[in-house]
């Protein structure tokens, strides 16, 4: 079975690990070191994939100012290949379209195809504050318009996106949205950093009451987890938009192993997210973020897979035909 088809048409669980390349300022010898590194740490881990983030400014996400400074990166495909190179993983390569026309995706598609060599890619669209704030003016390609030239280009790209459980119920509808990008061409989900399951647990609830009433195939939703033992590391998830009860944050901050405590916390909530009906239906998935400074929070993001391997590996999803039909 490829990675395409366990991720896409299996009910198997799967593990992704999420990196962040190194600063667009990096000297070759530095990406070089940087992609050896992860390479190291990670290749006894038995990973299904590899993500690979394309990090953004996003000042635009909120009035609070950002914890800490934004430094661009490298491309997110040149990456993914130095990584390609040294490990035998299929990547997952993020893009965000914020600033793109059609004909800067039309290029940027053709060269990850036969220059990079990617097959599986996750798009993010604009932040919902900086679309108003660029109402006033020219707007740039939308990401259901990305999605579907994506999904025609004839390198036929697994497409996956976003999932923000957050702005479900908050005057939003995740769940609808989760469908229409369905129909754009998505694939797969990944979510934003889970820190409050009581939130994940309702979108996945509707998610698949909404599949069910319309009569559509479901897409397997991957639940991001992230280490944390640092009140500046919470913060930067909070201003990301991640919830994260104050009282959760207080226990991890009171502990004397704040990052032991944070794995212990998110073992639990990955065991409380996979206790509900919706498993009968959804697949699901779990991906560990890295995206840390500081080596004792991407050590524990090691930890932090061993931990909840050992939650998924209790959770045996029924094994029923998958309705293939494009939803």
């Amino acid at each position: 079975m490829t990675f395409r088809d366990k991720l896409i048409d299996s009910r198997e669980f799967v593990f992704l690990y999420g990196t962040t390349p190194p600063r667009a300022d990096a000297t070759e010898d530095r990406i070089v070191r940087a992609a050896e590194r992860l390479a190291a740490r990670i290749r006894d881990l038995a990973l299904d994939g590899l993500v690979v983030y394309d990090v953004q400014d996003e000042a635009a996400r909120s009035a609070e100012p950002r914890p800490f400074p934004f430094l661009p990166t490298i491309d997110s495909r040149r990456y993914a290949q130095r990584l390609g190179e040294l490990l035998d993983l299929p990547l997952i390569t993020y893009k965000a379209i914020q600033h793109l026309t059609e004909d800067d995706w039309g290029v940027w598609l053709d060269q990850a195809a036969r220059t990079y060599a990617l097959e599986t890619l996750s798009l993010v669209g604009r932040p919902s504050a900086q679309a108003r704030l660029d109402a006033g003016g020219p707007l740039p390609m939308s990401l259901t318009r990305a999605t579907r030239l994506a999904r025609a280009h004839p390198a036929d790209f697994a497409l996956g996106g976003v999932a923000i459980a957050e702005r479900h119920g908050t005057g939003r509808n995740e769940s609808a949205r989760l469908i229409q990008k369905a129909e754009d061409g998505c694939r797969f989900f990944i979510s934003q950093a889970v820190y409050h399951p009581e939130t994940t647990i309702r979108l996945l609830t509707d998610y698949a009451a909404d599949c069910r009433r319309l009569g559509r195939a479901p897409r397997r939703i991957v639940l991001t987890f992230v280490p944390c033992g640092r009140e500046k590391t919470l913060e930067f998830l909070r201003w990301l938009g991640v919830r994260i009860d104050p009282a959760v944050a207080a226990t991890i901050l009171a502990d004397p192993d704040p990052l032991g405590r944070s794995i212990a916390i998110c073992r639990e909530h990955l065991r409380a997210i996979l206790d509900q009906e919706y498993t009968e239906t959804l697949t699901l998935g779990v991906n560990v973020e890295s995206v840390s400074i500081y080596r004792d929070e991407i050590d524990a993001s090691i930890a932090l897979v061993h931990a909840l391997r050992e939650v998924a590996a209790s959770f045996r999803p029924r094994d029923q035909p998958r309705d293939r039909g494009d939803a």
